[in-house]
């Protein structure tokens, strides 16, 4: 083994461990919500989200992939069963033949619109009441600051 590797302090360890189980209980927690109660899987909530903030809700399909941080492919099979729902649609790129957009139809912003108030008192029931303001923006910071960071590698 390479002893260069830098391991994990048992501080650092269980910070990391708690953060993965805490990401995943609550997208876990999230998604069965979403799905009981609203009708919507996560990934459609998540594609749905991303197209209702887009200008005209409409992005490429590569970069709703950059965005939810999916494979291509991935997209691109979601997004054939989102359009046999009727919940959006592709568009093909007149400047790009290869390129596509996914466009959100008034189906699909319905959806979203319906979910997304039982979503926010889900994540405030979850996750916001149990932190304190000071607590909620150094988690803001802590997050932004990594999402930079991870942003500068993946260029």
């Amino acid at each position: 083994m390479d002893e260069t590797v830098r391991r994990l302090t048992p501080e650092e360890q269980r910070a990391w461990r708690s953060f993965l189980r805490l990401h995943d209980r609550l997208r876990g927690r999230l998604s069965r919500l979403l799905q009981a109660e609203s009708h919507v899987s996560a990934s459609d909530f998540a594609v749905l989200a991303e197209l209702a903030d887009a200008p005209e809700g409409r992005r490429r399909i590569l970069d709703l992939a950059r965005a939810l941080e999916w494979e291509k492919s991935r997209v691109s099979h979601h997004v054939a069963r989102m359009v046999s729902r009727g919940l959006v649609v592709r568009d093909e790129c007149p400047e790009d033949g290869r390129g596509a957009f996914v466009v959100i139809t008034d189906a699909g912003r319905a959806m979203i619109e319906a979910a997304a108030p039982r979503h926010a008192e889900a994540v405030r029931e979850l996750f916001i009441d149990h932190v304190t303001p000071a607590e909620l923006r150094t988690l803001a910071r802590i997050s932004e600051r990594l999402m930079e960071r991870l942003d500068e590698d993946a260029s």
